[in-house]
């Protein structure tokens, strides 16, 4: 757990929130994300919420349903309107995840100077280089669940994920910050 505690230190960049256009929740198994979306579309740091992802190498087979739509339903049960909140439920990977959520807001004419975006703890470091290089001229912050590694482990083992998978995930997601690079 030494080495992983290295790897999530890292990985996690401690960025403040800014105030944004819109929050953009990155789709996973973890709930604790739309959670954290929530949180931040109350406390006002943005008018609107958009939740991408649809079922991943992670979580097709796992979630019944999209990621989007899964995150969009703990979001409302935390207070966020149904009417703020935008689904892109189609992409299965960052990278698709960026480009369809650009898509989107483009399409509906939603502003987006500046973005928001949320995800696990270990994952902000690659967010933001993926945004570099699939979305270089967006205006970015990320955030993240206010989290431990033993709590994540723990939210993760509730939400149907083991603690060996949990940590394979931590170490693939270092692993492809270099492959963005």
């Amino acid at each position: 757990m030494e080495n992983v505690q290295i790897l999530w230190d890292f990985m996690h960049m401690g960025q403040q929130p800014e105030r944004a256009d819109v929050i953009v929740g990155f789709g996973n198994f973890n709930t604790d994300i739309a959670r954290r979306a929530a949180e931040l579309y109350l406390r006002g740091y943005a008018p609107k919420v958009l939740f991408t992802g649809g079922l991943g190498r992670n979580t097709e087979g796992l979630l019944p349903e999209p990621e989007a739509v899964r995150f969009a339903k703990v979001a409302v049960d935390c207070g966020v309107p149904e009417a703020d909140i935008i689904l892109e439920d189609k992409s299965r990977n960052t990278k698709e995840n960026i480009e369809f959520t650009r898509e989107l807001l483009k399409e509906r004419g939603i502003p987006h100077s500046h973005i928001l975006g949320v995800h696990q703890p270990f994952m902000e470091r690659r967010i933001v280089a993926a945004m570099g290089v699939y979305w270089p001229e967006q205006p970015f912050s990320v955030t993240s669940p206010q989290v431990t590694i033993p709590e994540y482990l723990g939210r993760a083992k509730e939400q149907g994920i083991t603690e060996n998978a949990s940590v394979s995930v931590i170490v693939g997601d270092f692993q492809r910050i270099q492959l963005y690079a």
